[in-house]
């Protein structure tokens, strides 16, 4: 089981965890871990939502931005860990300085104060990104370049804030490039997949950009080892493979694999505004303090991804 840890020599695993975010990309992964282990799951859901969750899960219905919904979810849930995925943003460059505010960080801040004043939680993993980074262009370690990446950044201060002046047991954890089966069709690799399966061309960037690709199940065990892991409040950790790829050759290799027909169309699409030339992650750090580290190479990663989306090829075309 993902969420066990070895404590002192003695195997350790959550009882209770409370998620937000569940319904999203890797929060319907790690719901289905938590299930598997035998840990006690509750939610924090939006109503139209509600479908998505898989049986087992104790719903309690709200939102991030609704601070009273937040506390009162925690009380009755009483968990041993919360798990914070909820946000809006990352596939959105466009979102408002505004909008990212009141969700990310208000949220964030929801959740932490809603956790204090309930008071039976000993972990609070705070799931923020690699895009906090930025071009790494100052000596402060993050250097945000949009919205979205700055109210991350804002969320993690808060986070550091709490830790400092009442003892929250946070831990901030930035993924780097997620990607697996069940991501949403506008995403790199699943739009390059659909391409290459379906013999269309795929235009894209001149590619040169290099990124640290990260498997999802290996997001979803750095996440339950962060949640059981002794001594490690109040830091952060990448959740990153440790290798950084060209995105073109990451694209080629798609193609390789499922033998496509269409054509890579580098360079005929811009470079998002802000876009960072390569973002590595310091896994020595997290292998050393979490005993966690990526298992599931590139290529392993990409046949999984498409041989998922080969079974479901008929839902995504429609």
């Amino acid at each position: 089981m993902v969420c066990r840890l070895l404590r002192g020599g003695v195997i350790t695993m959550l009882s209770s965890v409370f998620v937000t975010g569940a319904t999203g990309f890797i929060g319907q992964h790690l719901l289905r871990e938590l299930l598997a282990s035998g840990s006690n799951v509750s939610a924090l859901v939006l109503p139209g939502e509600i479908p998505l969750v898989p049986a087992g899960v104790h719903i309690y219905v709200g939102d991030i931005t609704q601070a009273g919904a937040i506390t009162q979810a925690l009380r009755a849930a009483q968990p041993e860990a919360v798990i914070h995925l909820a946000g809006v943003g990352q596939a959105n460059p466009g979102i408002s300085f505004t909008e990212a505010l009141r969700i990310n960080v208000a949220g964030t801040i929801h959740l932490l104060e809603a956790a204090r004043d309930t008071g039976n939680c000993t972990r609070l993993v705070l799931v923020g990104s690699s895009h906090e980074y930025g071009a790494r262009r100052n000596h402060n370690g993050v250097d945000p370049f949009n919205a979205y990446s700055a109210s991350k950044v804002a969320a993690w201060a808060f986070g550091r804030a709490a830790y400092n002046s009442w003892g929250a047991p946070v831990v901030w954890l930035r993924p780097f490039q997620v990607y697996g089966p069940g991501q949403r069709a506008q995403a790199l690799i699943p739009a390059a997949i659909h391409a290459a399966l379906t013999g269309r061309d795929f235009p894209m960037t001149a590619g040169e950009q290099q990124r640290d690709f990260i498997f999802v199940s290996d997001v979803v065990a750095g996440i339950l080892r962060a949640a059981v892991a002794p001594g490690i409040e109040g830091r952060t950790f990448d959740l990153g493979a440790g290798q950084l790829h060209r995105v073109g050759d990451v694209v080629q290799q798609i193609w390789t694999l499922t033998g496509a027909r269409g054509h890579i169309l580098l360079g005929t699409l811009p470079y998002r505004a802000g876009e960072v030339a390569a973002i590595p992650a310091d896994v020595a750090h997290s292998q050393r303090l979490i005993g966690w580290r990526a298992s599931v190479s590139l290529e392993e990663g990409l046949k999984h991804t498409i041989a998922s989306i080969r079974e479901t090829q008929t839902e995504f075309m429609e």
